[in-house]
């Protein structure tokens, strides 16, 4: 009898652990939260820096008591990240952005966040290719080469969008954010390109599949979240859910994105860009067909959960930076992993060096002379240089995707290049994360004179002056193109031409049928005005 009760307490006992392990990290992300609300308005720190250095010191704390063992209250898995944890943060990201200024700036945010980083991918293969076996760090095959390339090209501009007023600089913060958004979905996209591919004898015709199964790739994955975000639009105006159940159009609008990201990833695809153009879609139609009071449920509750899931990342890998596993494998040369470090975050600012100065000076020649937009000058460049240097969750998570197994890391090299991610991770967050926000007030005077507002709550325009110029409230959709030929307007005028034609298309045919902005609401019975978005 009294062995069956010990079999009984010890089998309880991992369960025990295991949910004082949850109870003390949610303890841990209440205190990220606490101090990071109180180090809103500092000078130097801000929620990402604050979670990591939490995170730092609970590591320390924990590899004290446990004797050198272990530094992490749960062990790291990075199936969890990318099912769990990346999901609601790129939709938020997709869904909060502002879609009328984001496609008025798509030109530039698209060479910024897509040929950028495929420059940007370019130049830190290359590099890492060339002066990593000086360092004799182990054989790494062409597409560990490549992996990194990927991994380092996915940026994270959260740190800067804290400092940035969209007031006082709107074609700025468009910029970093737009560029941000689309940045970590290609480069995600480009990472599963790779990992999928079979490069180990490189040639014209392989390299040539290479690109076309990217562009495919990229392609799919953004027609599958289209069609997601449409099917969640027509289904909510159809079927009258908010005349029933609030509780029921939240629940839907959650579960449809969820379902995009997951069927993505079951056929093969990109499930981060699915899941950024289904927020794309979903918030410009099926958010326009729910009640006001969900409205403003799901607003709030996709931007919580994209907010949780990055402090959460952060404070984990605060944690995890002091794993034993880890450096174990790379104490007989340290050197190695710090001259790694190095090497990876000189090529990170070369490679974004590269293409932002070409990439702005083309696109002042084109959009200027002929949209006449706002100019890129040179501190804006620098700014937008500055706030793609910082490495962060996305890079985290590809990268144990890449090099480990199980969550443990397989060879040396593995070990020295997790270890080396680590590093840059937490130097380009800490380091330049501190003097982020001293660099822009000296680069940007203006943007100190008032707070900046949150990016994921706030519901300024990112460009204009304060009121939409399209609104199908006022009739306006664009300038007139009467007076001249399609073809020709199109050539002097491509952004406002575009813009022009998508919006007839747009109020003609898909917004009788998925709804929207300015359409009679099913669930309410009454006219959206637009009032929260």
């Amino acid at each position: 009898m009294d062995s069956h009760v010990r079999s009984l307490l010890s089998t309880a006992d991992p369960e025990t652990e295991f949910v004082d392990q949850i109870a003390l990290f949610a303890a841990l992300l209440c205190g990220c939260i606490v101090l990071g609300h109180l180090l809103e308005n500092s000078r130097w720190l801000n929620q990402s820096i604050t979670a990591l250095l939490i995170g730092l010191a609970t590591g320390c704390v924990i590899l004290l008591t446990s004797g050198g063992k272990s530094s992490r209250i749960l062990e790291f898995k990075q199936e969890f990240f990318f099912i769990y944890l990346l999901p609601p943060i790129i939709f938020n990201a997709g869904f909060q952005v502002k879609k009328k200024q984001f496609f008025r700036n798509f030109m530039t945010i698209t060479s910024f966040g897509v040929i950028g980083t495929l420059i940007s991918f370019a130049i830190i293969s290359f590099g890492a290719m060339r002066l990593f076996p000086i360092l004799d760090i182990g054989y790494l095959e062409l597409k560990d080469y490549l992996a990194l390339g990927a991994i380092f090209s996915a940026t994270d501009s959260v740190c800067t969008l804290q400092v940035l007023n969209q007031e006082e600089t709107p074609l700025l913060y468009s910029l970093v954010f737009g560029e941000g958004v689309v940045n970590d979905a290609t480069s995600v996209v480009l990472f599963n390109a790779i990992t999928k591919f079979d490069l180990s004898d490189m040639n014209f015709y392989i390299a040539l599949d290479f690109t076309a199964n990217f562009l495919k790739l990229f392609a799919l994955s953004t027609v599958l979240g289209v069609f997601v975000g449409l099917l969640c639009a027509f289904i909510i105006r159809t079927l009258y859910f908010g005349r029933h159940s609030t509780d029921r159009e939240v629940a839907l609008m959650m579960l449809m994105a969820y379902l995009s990201y997951i069927t993505a990833e079951v056929f093969g695809l990109s499930g981060i860009l699915t899941v950024f153009f289904c927020g794309i879609v979903m918030s410009h139609y099926a958010w326009h067909n729910v009640t006001h009071k969900s409205q403003v449920t799901t607003k709030h509750t996709f931007a919580t959960m994209s907010y949780i899931a990055e402090v959460f990342i952060f404070l984990y890998v605060g944690m995890d930076s002091l794993d034993v596993e880890k450096w174990r494998f790379i104490n007989d040369s340290p050197g190695k992993s710090i001259w790694a470090s190095v090497i990876l975050l000189v090529l990170i600012m070369v490679g974004r060096v590269a293409f932002i100065l070409p990439l702005s000076c083309i696109s002042n020649f084109i959009l200027k002379r002929r949209d006449g937009n706002e100019e890129i000058g040179m501190k804006q460049q620098i700014t937008v240089w500055w706030a793609g240097l910082m490495r962060g969750a996305v890079s985290i998570a590809l990268a144990y995707k890449k090099f480990t197994g199980s969550g443990q890391t397989i060879q040396p090299a593995n070990a020295l290049l997790i270890t080396s991610t680590i590093t840059v991770v937490l130097f380009s967050t800490v380091v330049f994360g501190l003097l982020t926000k001293p660099l822009i007030r000296k680069l940007l005077p203006q943007s100190s004179q008032t707070e900046p507002s949150s990016p994921t709550t706030s519901s300024m325009p990112l460009l204009g002056n304060g009121h939409d110029d399209d609104d199908p409230e006022n009739g306006n959709h664009g300038r007139p193109l009467t007076t001249k030929s399609s073809l020709k307007m199109l050539l002097n005028s491509p952004t406002s031409t575009v813009h022009y034609f998508w919006r007839k298309f747009d109020d003609g045919w898909m917004r009788p049928i998925f709804g929207g902005s300015g359409f009679v609401s099913n669930a309410t019975g009454t006219r959206d005005m637009n009032v929260i978005h």
